[in-house]
């Protein structure tokens, strides 16, 4: 098969190699996929790039965790039946060294989420590593119906999706975006209420919409909206980080403490797998549903790899695909 690897970490265009590998074969309780549509994440490309002084944790590293695509062989303990099902794929290369940037990937059977005939495999490539976050950082301290929830950075790959979850739970959804002409954006059945950051003050426009602050905060940035957050958020709120600016983040810590404010904290890939499947259960029913879109900013095929990475670091809104087969 076809697949792109690295043997080490550096640039892109650098480190990244195309060529023929032997076809992986499924051992028991796994199946193979045949890729149609491999998903680009940070993630991604951090640890390609040694991110926070990561290292090589195998000698070659097949990068992506996200993928659509067609199951074409089963292990052992897989009913045959599930070979020509169209699947959605995550945690690939999650604690295991062969992602999804390849003609086949292989990946315990229950990584491979069945995906409905009329869900894109545009919209199933999508939902791995951003969805199962944007649904943990939405559920994972309960139900969110009447709740009042604020999405920072609304039109990310996560925000986006977290704030179409809260949605379909039931949550009243206040988005911000950097931009104020980027309000146009955001899709009104979804959002009640939407702020620019760079507004004259973005904490007065929420609280005057939510007088007693918001329950939930979803947040792409800690470092950047610590003040923002704790100005909005009401007593006993939880703002839900999945990602940060700066290695070490400076919090009101006194203010959130007397608002009894619960900081979580978020890494894809070591949510309990029980809180992982109930993400992909929720996300197939919500796409099903057409309750679910995503924005594509690119889709380039596998030679394209090393600009897919770096159009990922870059400043383009939308997730990078790559065409694999299909």
């Amino acid at each position: 098969m076809i697949a792109s690897w690295y043997d080490r970490q550096g640039p892109a265009a650098d480190v990244l190699r195309l060529g023929e590998v032997p076809d992986p074969q499924p051992g028991p309780g796994e199946v193979r996929v045949r890729v149609t549509l491999s998903g680009v994440n940070p993630g991604d490309t951090k640890k390609r790039g040694g991110w926070l002084g990561s290292s090589m944790p195998y000698p070659r590293v097949v990068p992506h965790s996200d993928a659509s695509g067609v199951i074409d062989a089963t292990g052992k303990d897989v009913p045959e039946r599930r070979i020509g099902e169209r699947v959605w794929v995550y945690g690939a290369q999650s604690y295991r060294p062969f992602g999804t940037a390849a003609h086949y990937t292989v990946v315990p059977a229950d990584l491979a989420v069945p995906l409905p005939d009329h869900v894109t495999d545009e919209v199933g490539a999508c939902l791995g590593i951003p969805g199962i976050t944007a649904h943990r950082a939405v559920f994972a301290d309960g139900p969110v119906d009447r709740k009042i929830v604020l999405v920072n950075g609304a039109l990310g790959a996560v925000g986006a999706l977290a704030a179409q979850l809260a949605r379909w739970g039931g949550a009243i959804v206040v988005a911000t975006v950097r931009r104020t002409e980027d309000l146009g954006s955001l899709d009104p059945s979804v959002v009640s209420h939407a702020v620019a950051l760079d507004s004259r003050d973005p904490a007065q426009e929420i609280r005057a919409y939510a007088p007693r602050g918001v329950d939930r905060v979803i947040e792409v940035s800690l470092s950047g909206n610590a003040d923002l957050d704790n100005a909005v958020t009401g007593v006993g709120g939880v703002i839900a980080a999945y990602a940060t600016g700066t290695g070490r983040t400076d919090i009101p810590f006194w203010p959130m403490l007397f608002n009894n404010v619960t900081l979580r904290l978020l890494g894809s890939d070591d949510f309990p797998a029980a809180a992982k499947r109930q993400a992909a259960r929720d996300l197939t029913a919500v796409a099903a549903a057409g309750r679910l879109t995503v924005d594509i900013g690119a889709r380039l095929p596998l030679s394209a790899i090393a600009e897919a990475h770096d159009r990922v670091d870059g400043p383009e809104r939308g997730r990078v695909l790559i065409s694999v087969t299909g």
